[in-house]
């Protein structure tokens, strides 16, 4: 593939040392689209639960607490997942939260375990609903997101004539999520 940096761009957002919050096995639903998987999951993000994630690492649960706001992290929305069907590493996630709405390059560990997670806020004033924008992304630039994320090899290897109707599928999963789970919807 041989992606420019024009094509990547260069570094933007915040990059964490700590990976993803892991997605909750039984709230995520798992799509099979060849060389991906998507995933899509309702999360109801708190600071107990993203202690609770980090608590067998000391380094990452102690970056956790260096670089919340006071009162930890509350948010709220769909995850979109985008895994290497191969081995399972999540290379990308959109989420699409109430407060906060932001996107992950996810890149793999380095050999000695460094994590590199860069998180890019989404700007709702100028790229409206992010659920649209997240999979209008998957559909046209999939490939650039995933070698910016470190995943050329795999970016290769995806097949929109497998992935399209995935896709399909995964956003009407978002859309009926974000309606039936929104906390603001359960008051």
């Amino acid at each position: 593939m041989g992606l420019s940096a024009y094509e990547t761009g260069p570094t933007v957002g915040a990059v964490y040392g700590i990976p993803p919050q892991p997605p909750i096995a039984g709230n995520t639903r798992i799509l099979d689209a060849g060389a991906v998987r998507i995933g899509v999951e309702y999360r109801d993000v708190d600071p107990e639960a993203l202690r609770a994630a980090y608590a067998g690492n000391a380094a990452h649960l102690a970056e956790l607490e260096e670089k919340s706001p006071a009162g930890g992290f509350s948010d709220e929305g769909v995850s979109v997942h985008v895994y290497d069907a191969a081995d399972g590493h999540e290379f990308l996630r959109f989420d699409l939260f109430d407060a906060e709405p932001h996107y992950h390059y996810n890149h793999r560990p380095g050999p000695d375990g460094e994590v590199v997670n860069n998180v890019v806020p989404f700007d709702v004033t100028a790229g409206g609903d992010m659920l649209v924008w997240a999979f209008d992304r998957l559909r046209t630039r999939l490939p650039h997101m995933l070698a910016k994320a470190g995943g050329a090899e795999l970016a290769e290897r995806v097949d929109n004539a497998v992935l399209e109707p995935v896709l399909a599928e995964a956003q009407a999963l978002a859309v009926a999520a974000r309606s039936a789970y929104r906390r603001a919807a359960r008051a």
